[in-house]
């Protein structure tokens, strides 16, 4: 845990209080602070009490001593508006952060202090595998990679610095909201598309948010945008413009004069160089499909300063055991192969995963996003049947009226049996089971990751029940 001790003898609300409003709380405590902390969930404060959180209903809260707000990032801070505690806060004079903010300020506590390098991974999606993947590279270099935030361990929970500390960070848009001060030293954006536009108003203040954190990078650092849709390409236009560190395009899609890219599953570096190939990414079998390609070359340009031996990352990007709840490979059960990808919680993330495989028989719905599913008509073709979840599972179904076979199943269980029956009995050589929503779980789920270990664990005992023909999957 990194303690913040730059808050001691203050007063502190933290409202919100799942893990990474935990974490701030108890490092807040630990650095001398005098936290209140609250939930509008009586289940988030039954957790937090276990913790021995003190709690007390924000509008109880010491107002005129309060300096500070610390809002998990789940609460909205503008859009569609502010929630009320916000604006409290705002008319009390108190600053509104979050745990990264603390983060920053604790690692970094004076101007010019010396720092453990950190690396900001943000973008719409393949941020969660960048990031991991950046962290297993500089792990295999001997470095101590310390990854969290978004993914995995709120940041507050990541060790303290040491000699050899990286602290990789994926950053949503949420957070970056909240985490003015977050100078990184390296900045990585994946791509962006709609997504989360009920927060931010507009597809503009979106990519507005995600350009922020890059324009706070160190002057002596880099950038490294994923140029392949035009709302990132007009980011790295605009940041190369301004100079304000050293940005470098990355591209699965074409030959970069100066940059990286990816050709056929090759990687090229063409940064400060005329195009060198590094090596065959191909082989990396829990990487599938070009979006990961675009994955590991974004990792490389992030570690190529800090590891200097081009065919050690390499290396280590075709041993990367991938992540879970993205394009997971669970296991089979005959020639049925189960995919779990969880989370793709919009249409284009899904696409990732459709990309991949043919004959899909495919589960997908959830808490819809703007736009559904239209733009995945070209995938169309590939999917043998549709077994719709959720909220969405109507709107979808019109979508699909015509073009693919569909089943309301309603349910996760309901569709996984079905959709298993349907690929069993069918014609495909390889026929895939694959949960790749193209939706948000919060209607059924407590979030992506619950909703893919339940779809693991259903998977697992369907492999149970017929061991002589059940095989795991690569990652799984």
């Amino acid at each position: 845990m990194i303690a913040v001790e730059n808050f001691a003898g203050k007063t502190v609300g933290v409202f919100g209080l799942a893990r990474s409003g935990l974490s701030a709380a108890r490092a807040l405590k630990s650095g001398g602070a005098k936290v209140f902390a609250w939930d509008d969930s009586e289940a988030s404060r039954l957790t937090a009490l276990k913790e021995t959180v003190a709690l007390e209903p924000w509008d109880n809260w010491p107002w005129a001593n309060i300096e500070t707000l610390i809002l998990s990032p789940g609460i909205p801070l503008t859009h569609p508006k502010p929630h009320a505690v916000v604006s409290r806060a705002k008319s009390a004079g108190a600053e509104v952060i979050g745990d990264t903010e603390l983060f920053a300020r604790a690692i970094r506590p004076e101007p010019g202090a010396g720092r453990a390098p950190v690396i900001a991974v943000t973008g719409t999606n393949g941020k969660s595998t960048t990031t991991a993947l950046i962290g297993h590279i500089l792990q295999n270099a001997g470095l101590d990679a310390q990854v969290g935030g978004n993914i995995g361990k709120p940041v507050l929970d990541l060790g303290a610095p040491q000699a050899k500390t990286v602290y990789v960070l994926e950053m949503s848009s949420y957070q970056i909201d909240l985490s003015p001060g977050l100078v990184p030293d390296v900045a990585i954006l994946t791509n962006l598309s709609a997504d989360h536009l009920d927060r931010h108003g507009s597809m503009a203040n979106y990519a507005a948010v995600k350009e922020s954190l890059l324009r706070r990078t160190a002057a002596d650092g880099h950038i490294a945008v994923g140029v392949d849709d035009d709302y990132s390409a007009a980011i790295y236009t605009k940041l190369g413009a301004s100079r304000i560190a050293d940005a470098v395009p990355v591209s699965v899609r074409k030959v970069l004069g100066r940059g990286v890219f990816v050709l056929d599953g090759k990687l090229y570096d063409a940064w400060d160089q005329h195009a060198v190939l590094i090596g065959d990414i191909k082989a990396a079998a829990n990487l599938p499909g070009s979006h990961n390609w675009q994955n590991a070359a974004l990792a490389y340009a992030a570690v190529r300063r800090l590891v200097r031996d081009p065919r050690a990352v390499v290396a280590s990007i075709v041993r990367f055991p991938g992540l879970a709840h993205r394009i997971e490979d669970v296991g089979r059960i005959g020639k049925v192969r189960f995919i779990n990808d969880s989370k793709a919680t919009n249409a284009d993330a899904a696409a990732r995963a459709l990309a991949c495989y043919s004959d899909i028989f495919w589960i997908a719905g959830g808490k819809g996003k703007e736009g559904g599913i239209k733009d995945l008509a070209p995938y169309f073709p590939r999917l043998r049947k549709a077994y719709l979840i959720g909220e969405a599972a109507e709107a979808f179904a019109k979508t699909l009226a015509g073009k693919v076979a569909t089943l309301q199943a309603g349910t996760l269980d309901r569709a996984l049996k079905a959709a298993y029956e349907d690929a069993r009995a069918s014609n495909a050589h390889e026929p895939v089971v694959l949960l790749s929503p193209a939706c948000a779980s919060f209607d059924q789920f407590s979030d992506f990751e619950q909703r893919g270990n339940v779809f693991r664990e259903q998977v697992k005992a369907m492999m149970a029940a017929h061991p002589a023909s059940a095989r795991a999957g690569a990652s799984s």
